[in-house]
This record gives C-alpha cells, sequence and structure tokens, in this order.
C-alpha cells in the first residue's frame, strides 16, 4: 500500500499506469506486478507485510537482506 503525501509518483503496471499525487493512496494487489518512479521529490508512505521481498523475484545487488528484528 502507497500513500503519497508530497509530489508525485507514477507507477507503472502492465495494465496502465497510474499517477498518484498528495493524499491519494495505491493498493497494489498480490502479485501484480508494479513500478514505482520519482520525477523528483516524493514523500510515501509504503505498508507491507513483514517477508515481502523489495525486489519481488527480480533479485540482484538492490534486493535487501531480511530484518526478522521488524516481527
Amino acid at each position: 500500500m502507497f500513500l503519497v503525501v508530497h509530489g508525485s509518483s507514477p507507477f507503472e503496471l502492465r495494465d496502465g499506469n497510474v499517477v498518484l499525487r498528495p493524499g491519494q493512496l495505491f493498493v497494489a494487489p498480490r502479485g501484480v506486478a508494479h513500478c514505482p518512479i520519482s520525477n523528483g521529490e516524493v514523500h510515501a508512505l509504503l505498508i507491507e507485510p513483514a517477508g515481502v521481498v523489495n525486489t519481488g523475484d527480480a533479485g540482484g545487488t538492490l534486493t535487501a537482506a531480511y530484518d526478522d528484528s521488524l516481527i
């Protein structure tokens, strides 16, 4: 779940794109590929279930290590 507080953030989706502006909320359904983009400064609140991998199944050097202290 993404809540934009300041700025705007386009989200690329397979079925089309969404642009979020301050006060708008977007819930990415489980398993739906999405790519938030920033064309400038954006303040956003991101809420996701514990254990969600930040890079999905893409992996790579940008994948964050699992932090079990958050549970």
